[in-house]
C-alpha cells in the first residue's frame, strides 16, 4: 500500500479512530519511559495536592503569557 493510499483511507475514518492512529503513530516516534511517566505523574500529583491545600494559588494562563510578554518586551 502506497502512503498516500493509507493517507486517505485514515482520513476517511472517525475522528475517535483517526486520534487512535495518530496517538500511535506518535508513540511510536517517541516511545515513553514509565519512570519518567511515573515522576511526571507524581509531581502533578503534589501540585494538586498543593492547590487543594491551600499552599498555592494557580495562576490563569492569560495572566501568565501577559505578565511574560510585558517583562520581555
Amino acid at each position: 500500500m502506497k502512503t498516500e493510499d493509507l493517507i486517505l483511507e485514515i482520513q476517511s475514518l472517525p475522528v475517535e479512530e483517526r486520534t487512535r492512529v495518530a496517538d500511535c503513530i506518535l508513540r511510536s516516534l517517541n516511545p515513553t519511559v514509565s519512570e519518567v511517566d511515573q515522576r511526571w505523574a507524581d509531581l502533578a500529583a503534589m501540585r494538586l495536592k498543593d492547590i487543594q491545600d491551600g499552599a498555592v494559588r494557580p495562576v490563569a494562563g492569560d495572566h501568565v503569557f501577559d505578565e511574560i510578554w510585558r517583562r520581555f518586551n
